[in-house]
């Protein structure tokens, strides 16, 4: 089995190291390192292969979005998921924007954390509910019931099963449907909204202000 090869980036020492053991118990995972700066990070990055960094937002002195320019300026083309306590709606607009794969809120749990990484290293995205509803109030709500007539309900219902970061089984058993049924679904997304990739429909959704809240 062929391992998810991870940095983490934080400049809390003791969060750091904690986290570092709790994911080197996965199966899946390897740990390339952890540190607390930019500059360190770009070191290791130079010395060993890094399929996904959990980058921290808030790191101190240094700013997150120095090191996604710095690292994509040396020719990084893995994964990058903020993993952090909070960022704004425009923080987290302009993280995604820079080329984050995701964020997660640190306030969620490990096994949920595990299920973001491997989301985000099998090309996909994935960010924390609270974060996408701040997104979607970005938008100005005059512009939003335009965009919403775009979607039949069933889509809009796949569109947040998608958000939530389930697979096309666990949609379908959420919506109690075929898994055929949801395919078909992803594909009339596809076709309305011209993309390809289940994360380029959620990164234009976020834009376009087509995500949905999670049903109560």
């Amino acid at each position: 089995m062929e391992r998810i090869r991870l940095l983490l980036l934080d400049d809390h020492v003791l969060f750091r190291e904690s986290l570092s053991r709790l994911l080197t118990s996965e199966t899946d995972f390897e740990m390339a390192g952890h540190c607390g700066t930019t500059a360190e990070a770009l070191e290791i990055m130079n010395l060993k292969p890094v399929d996904v960094v959990l980058l921290d937002f808030d790191l101190g002195e240094d700013q997150s979005g120095q090191f996604i320019s710095r690292a994509r300026e040396a020719g990084y083309t893995g994964k990058i998921l903020m993993v952090t306590a909070g960022m704004s709606a425009a923080e987290s607009s302009s993280a995604l924007r820079m080329g984050a794969s995701g964020i997660f809120l640190k306030h969620n749990s490990p096994g949920s954390l595990a299920q973001a990484i491997r989301l985000v290293a099998s090309g996909e995205m994935w960010v924390d509910q609270r974060v996408i509803q701040m997104l979607a109030n970005l938008v100005p709500q005059r512009q939003e019931p335009g965009f919403r007539k775009l979607l039949t309900e069933r889509e809009q219902e796949v569109l947040r099963g998608l958000f939530e970061g389930l697979t096309n089984k666990e949609i379908a058993a959420q919506l109690e449907v075929s898994e055929s049924a949801i395919k078909a679904t992803l594909q009339q997304l596809f076709q309305k909204t011209r993309v390809r990739t289940r994360s380029q429909l959620v990164r234009i959704a976020l834009e376009s202000s087509l995500a949905t809240s999670r049903r109560s």
